[in-house]
């Protein structure tokens, strides 16, 4: 009986738990994998996105969990039965068993929460909204700008394969190769369209690039020194064309740099990372919020001795931004400190080059810079449609370069008799150049974005105003010296003080104002026309303090009002057609008015010297294309392409050539340049695989020359110079191609998921050949084309640790960035190798086969 009892008993338990077991199977809701902590999800229209340095969904997989579906109705539950009444004498049972357990009651059926919109920094970084102004709050949807856009995110940026920004640029954008006239890749300028943004004077600096909405081009050359901005800070980089609202220097193009702030970022990394040449890297960032305060740091220590030699390089940069937000305001103070050297080795005669592409010709060349940039910046919602916005900021940078260099025969007369050695044979004579430059700027812009409607149609109307002033101290010197093996310069003590030689001191006092506005308005559900302008003044004054050059002293003042105007036409659903016009201008630099004058030439590093006035550069244009975007509703697949034309002149272009001097030179107005071309890119991702391509058409040429004679000493078919006091000249003609920017540059990639923990990639970058600089005639073979490979692979070993490596350059290709002509018989012969030079051509080789690899840990 009581085994009767007992098997009743459990029956009634196990009927009762597989009732149980069923309705919560009913409601249980299958979950995601999950995925590594540093891998970021594609975007999901249904989702709402992580925080920067949040745990994120791995590729192919959706956060958000599916609707809870009741497949089973439940009763209202009975009350269960005290547990000591089982050990008492029950009654007969029932014969319905089942009954004893009755399904639970029903659950009502739940709705998930609507996701949280995405945040401004999360779609620009998507390239979804684009800022069309200097200052935030400007942001309009891509398919509603008049021109060519690209957006770098965080992401692209912090992924393996890439040591510097400027390589992610070169990947992302179409129109953007690197150029490596310095010979260290932390110092690599960007060219884009033919248009430079780079941290060596001598280069024409056509593109303007912020930081948080604070123009970063340096006072003295408007050069742009992107060793200085601290790679793991950035949030987002846009690069985008024909507007003039971004002041001086855009008139190839802007380039927006947004940093991270505690806001958008949550968490904490650690990236240690080491490989090729020597390379250690550590870099770290964290950031985090509490009710409406915010903060965010990241610093990088940077060392590399160099893959040539004489070229170590050490970078140390850090970023701080503190951050308060209210119901309707918002404010942030941040620091930008950065200390930079770099051994720069510049080009070497190709004869040089056969026998190791380490070897260098002439040193020292080393660059020092040190920077430090606090500036705030505020947002104030004065209504629901109209935002005003302000920032301020001071920025000090301390230059010093130290630029060994030949001695010219026709000026060893005029230098004193060195004895090399106990055989008294005279030592080749070289020169090491100091140039000295301690730059203070300051200012502050505000800035006002109604977005009310106007006439029933949605507008968004942009006016603001920027003051830039700025203060510079630069001195030079040259050492005599003498050359020994490997082209070392040793100096000797002995200041020159004649003709070219002769120091300099000048003071130079620069003020920048702009007035700007821009209205974007929607004509009609898919017709957006934008219209605007921006009216810049700068005044440039220079004092000589050294009484031998009065000439230097001197005051200059630039003015122009550049007008903008296009349209946007959503001809279908995720198609666009985009065209615009647009002007912007360029005034001269200190550097460029002090050094126009070829009876005094400057070093490369510009020296100063009494000069005639040059005209600002004014460039116009034209641009049309198509741009399209799709996606699934999951999100998991995604189809961005673009197609376009650009056309641009620059009206009294501003070029460097050569003097006789050897390392020396001078700028003028030439006349006018133009720049066309096409651009095409396909960015595709489906699940775990995301791949690119991206080709650029650039015809970058002397379009209307006012000079045609152009001093080119090197060039071994230079002739007799006529109009000019020089020794050897060229004669160019329109339609020539400017030296140093290649006509084809194709680039392609991929990323793969492997599995959710394990990534791989492959990227190839191909530029075809460029003219050597001093060859604008076109009259020598070009530097070579190249066809680079990378590759690079990542995995996951938890949610916090990830092991990467990469390798560039994997077929080791032999290829050059840079190429220009040197006096190949001034060139002095030493040791060990003793080359009797004969070959004109001097390039920068790019860098051999590297591989690196690190850890990123985060919290």
């Amino acid at each position: 009986m009581k085994k009767s009892r007992c098997l009743q008993n459990i029956a009634l338990l196990a009927s009762a738990t597989v009732v149980m077991a069923d309705a919560a199977s009913a409601q249980q809701v299958p979950q995601s994998p999950q995925p590594p902590a540093n891998q970021v999800a594609p975007a999901q229209p249904a989702a709402q996105p992580a925080a920067p340095g949040a745990t994120a969904p791995a590729p192919g997989t959706d956060a958000t969990l599916p609707p809870v579906q009741v497949i089973q109705q439940q009763p209202k539950p009975q009350p269960p039965s005290p547990p000591a009444q089982v050990a008492k004498k029950p009654k007969a049972p029932k014969p319905q068993v089942a009954e004893a357990a009755p399904p639970p009651a029903a659950v009502p059926a739940t709705t998930p929460p609507p996701p949280a919109p995405l945040t401004t920094s999360q779609q620009r970084a998507q390239g979804d909204i684009v800022r069309v102004a200097p200052i935030g709050g400007s942001e309009v949807a891509i398919e509603k700008v008049p021109g060519a856009v690209s957006t770098v995110s965080a992401d692209a940026i912090s992924s393996a394969g890439s040591n510097e920004p400027q390589d992610v640029l070169q990947k992302e954008v179409p129109g953007v190769i690197i150029g490596d006239v310095a010979g260290n890749d932390l110092r690599t300028q960007v060219e884009y369209r033919g248009f430079e943004a780079g941290g060596v004077n001598g280069f024409p600096q056509g593109l303007a690039v912020y930081q948080n909405g604070v123009r970063i081009n340096e006072v003295f050359g408007d050069t742009v020194n992107w060793d200085l901005i601290p790679k793991n800070a950035i949030s987002d980089i846009t690069v985008l064309t024909g507007n003039p609202v971004f002041g001086l220097n855009a008139v190839g193009g802007a380039i927006s740099v947004v940093l991270k702030d505690g806001f958008n970022y949550h968490g904490a990394e650690v990236d240690v990372m080491g490989g090729s040449f020597g390379r250690r890297q550590i870099s770290a960032q964290a950031g985090g919020q509490s009710g409406g305060i915010a903060a965010y740091f990241a610093g990088e220590l940077i060392e590399e001795d160099g893959w040539r030699d004489f070229s170590p390089a050490e970078v140390k940069r850090a970023y701080l931004d503190i951050g308060a937000k209210g119901s309707r305001i918002e404010a942030h103070i941040n620091l930008t400190v950065a200390d930079s050297s770099a051994g720069v080795v510049t080009a070497s005669p190709v004869e040089l080059l056969d026998v190791s592409r380490r070897l260098t010709f002439t040193s020292p060349q080393v660059t020092d810079l040190t920077m430090v940039m606090p500036s705030f910046n505020v947002a104030v919602k004065v209504t629901d449609t109209l935002t005003v916005s302000g920032l301020g900021y001071y920025r000090k940078l301390k230059s010093r370069v130290v630029d060994g260099n030949v001695f010219d025969d026709d000026d060893e007369e005029e230098a004193p008799a060195v004895a090399l050695d106990d055989d008294d044979d005279e030592a080749p004579l070289g020169v090491i150049d100091r140039i000295n430059t301690d730059a203070e700027s300051f200012g502050f812009g505000v800035q006002a974005v109604e977005k009310r409607d106007l006439f029933g149609h949605k507008n968004q109307f942009v006016i603001g105003a920027s003051y830039d002033q700025g203060k510079v101290g630069y001195t030079t010197s040259s050492e005599l010296g003498e050359i020994g093996n490997n082209f070392v310069v040793t100096g000797l003590g002995i200041i020159l003080d004649d003709d070219d030689f002769a120091p300099r001191n000048v003071a130079v006092d620069t003020r920048y104002l702009g007035l700007y506005v821009l209205d974007t308005l929607d004509l009609t559900d898919r017709l957006t026309l934008t219209f605007g302008g921006r009216f810049n003044y700068a005044k440039i004054d220079l004092e000589d303090l050294t009484g031998d050059f009065p000439g230097i002293t001197s005051k200059h003042d630039f003015s122009r009002f550049n007008p903008t105007v296009g349209a946007t036409y959503q001809w279908l659903p995720g198609l666009t057609l985009y065209g615009g016009y647009s002007e912007a201008n360029r005034a001269p630099t200190a550097a460029e008015l002090a050094c126009a004058d070829p009876d005094n030439p400057c070093p490369i590093e510009s020296f100063l010297t009494d000069d005639p006035p040059l005209k600002q550069v004014v460039s116009k244009t034209y641009e049309l294309g198509v741009r399209g975007k799709t996606k699934s509703d999951d999100g998991h697949r995604r189809l961005d392409w673009s197609l376009g034309l650009f056309h641009t002149i620059n009206y009294d272009d501003i070029l460097f050539v050569s003097s006789s001097t050897t390392g020396r030179g001078f700028f003028f107005n030439a006349g006018d340049t133009r720049r066309q071309g096409l651009e095409a890119s396909i960015k595709y991702r489906q699940g775990p695989l995301s791949t690119y391509f991206s080709y650029s058409y650039v015809d970058a040429t002397y379009f209307s020359l006012d000079v045609t004679e152009f001093s080119s000493p090197a060039h071994p078919l230079a002739g007799e110079c006529v109009a000019i006091d020089e020794e050897a000249c060229i004669n160019v003609s329109n339609g020539d191609t400017i030296p140093g920017i290649p006509k084809h540059r194709f680039k392609a990639g991929f990323d793969y998921w492997v599995t959710p923990r394990w990534k791989v990639g492959a990227d190839l970058i191909a530029a075809s050949g460029q003219y050597f600089f001093g060859d604008n005639a076109n009259l020598l073979n070009q530097l070579g084309g190249y066809t680079r490979v990378d590759v690079s692979t990542s995995f996951d070993l938890t949610e916090n640790i990830q092991l990467y490596a990469f390798a560039k350059n994997i077929f080791d290709a032999r290829y050059g960035l840079f190429g220009t002509l040197f006096d190949a018989e001034e060139a002095p012969i030493v040791g060990p190798h003793e080359i009797n030079f004969e070959n004109p051509r001097s390039i920068v080789p790019a860098a051999p086969v590297a591989v690196y690899g690190g850890v990123k840990v985060k919290f």
